[in-house]
């Protein structure tokens, strides 16, 4: 009930009707599974460099469904996330602007549920940007990988340490590390993981 109250206030502060469609019942059996390379790890400072994403559908991912955007930004990025993401100042000549960018990005998602590792803070970095440009947060079902992985595993070990590391859910699970971290091929390796999980069979 609070949940229904909390979509409806959501709704009602939407100052662009264009978007409603983020607020449509979601009766299909697709999702988008997306990632974001950021200038760092706190949404209220940092900047969104690049969103990757993908969908699945009938358990299958749809890799001719992909998306990908990098997003010009006033930030300097620092050194440390080069390291992570490789993403550098000359990579983002020909990036979008933010606004541009990130109503490609809902049009792509709709109102589909939204799949990642670590998705809070990828859809608060989200949330930095829509909320003021359209009034609203993202009001689409979330489904953390991770915790799907813990309620998993803890039964294996009720007493243990669960290592949520990424590259340690992959390895678990046999699943190939595609090597180049970006936002789409992480992408696609969360929806591996979350196929893994949830079906007795992976169909990629």
């Amino acid at each position: 009930m609070f949940k229904s109250f909390k979509r409806k206030r959501n709704l009602s502060n939407l100052k662009d009707k264009e978007f409603e469609f983020l607020f449509d019942e979601n009766v299909g059996d697709e999702y988008v599974v997306f990632d974001t390379e950021t200038t760092g790890l706190n949404p209220k400072e940092d900047e969104i460099l690049s969103i990757g994403a993908v969908k699945i559908r009938d358990n299958k991912i749809i890799t001719s469904e992909t998306f990908e955007v990098y997003i010009k930004n006033l930030k300097e990025i620092n050194s440390k996330s080069i390291e992570i993401h490789g993403i550098r100042a000359c990579d983002l000549y020909s990036a979008r602007d933010s606004d541009d960018a990130i109503k490609e990005f809902l049009h792509f998602i709709g109102s589909r549920p939204l799949i990642g590792y670590y998705l809070e803070f990828d859809v608060a970095m989200i949330n930095k940007y829509i909320k003021p440009m359209l009034g609203i947060t993202l009001p689409n079902k979330m489904i953390e990988v991770s915790e799907i992985y813990f309620d998993k595993t803890i039964s294996l070990i009720p007493q243990g340490n669960i290592d949520l590391r990424f590259d340690t859910i992959l390895k678990n699970y046999d699943i190939p590390n595609m090597g180049v971290h970006n936002a789409v091929n992480d992408a696609i390796m969360t929806a591996m993981i979350y196929l893994k999980l949830t079906k007795e069979k992976t169909d990629v």
